[in-house]
């Protein structure tokens, strides 16, 4: 089953977002993968820490 996806916008630097891309193509990822992997894991390591 797929998940459903919500489209959102951010803006960010120039170069940041160079980076970004260039780490997704190092990766083999989507850039929308990479987004959600690297949210999810922040978000998952501030509640652990919050529970500390």
């Amino acid at each position: 089953m797929s998940e459903k996806k919500t489209q959102f916008n951010v803006y960010l630097p120039p170069e940041l977002v160079r980076a970004v891309k260039h780490r997704c193509i190092d990766e083999g990822l989507s850039l929308s993968a990479f987004v959600e992997r690297i949210l999810t894991d922040y978000i998952e390591s501030a509640s652990k820490e919050e529970k500390k």
